[in-house]
């Protein structure tokens, strides 16, 4: 007997793919611009707070994936301080690349250096962009977990297997919006270097 597939699952996968194509669109223009016409296209350093946050998104991934192991264990009190830690660190790290933008901002001094930065800004935006969707679905996710304070009705949510979906489907997403930011800096690391 054949089984059933989850169509969200699939949809959320094409969707993280198509995503990854465009950053690997961007990646690749990026690379053929700068070969091109390395003459006006002066490389400016990578703002010293894009390290700090890489390691903030990465930190964000860990304790998402300790509450999704809290909340199997039936640990709902860790789970549900997690899920905020992880909001939190979340949010700090598109404050920390909105800082990071100010640093772009005040060294990009000529055009040259204006169309390095304004490629840095587009792949920071684009993926901030979908950090914001990530914490949109987060915030749900924690506030779905504040409704439930008592241990019985958290089980009952916990066993249900829509909620493990949505849990599932979030983390899957959050670590995707991850790696992909770390092959983001490390690409940029690279061409900045």
């Amino acid at each position: 007997m054949m089984r059933r597939r989850e169509p969200f699952q699939f949809m959320l996968t094409l969707a993280m793919f198509g995503s990854g194509l465009v950053f690997l669109f961007l990646l690749i223009v990026y690379s053929a611009r700068k070969n091109i016409s390395a003459q006006g296209f002066e490389e400016l350093p990578l703002p010293e707070v894009f390290y700090a946050s890489t390691i903030i998104i990465i930190i964000s991934s860990f304790t998402l994936h300790i509450a999704n192991i809290n909340f199997r264990k039936d640990h709902f009190i860790t789970y549900r301080i997690l899920m905020g830690l992880t909001l939190i660190l979340g949010i700090s790290f598109i404050f920390m690349q909105l800082w990071g933008w100010q640093e772009i901002y005040s060294l990009s001094d000529n055009p040259a250096r204006k169309n390095s930065g304004g490629f840095i800004y587009l792949l920071s935006g684009l993926h901030i962009l979908h950090i914001v969707i990530g914490i949109f679905f987060l915030v749900q996710i924690f506030i779905e977990a504040l409704k439930r304070m008592s241990y019985v009705e958290s089980f009952v949510y916990s066993v249900n297997p829509p909620n493990q979906l949505k849990i599932n489907l979030i983390i899957f997403y959050w670590h995707f919006v991850d790696v992909l930011w770390v092959i983001l800096f490390l690409y940029l690391l690279w061409q900045h270097s």
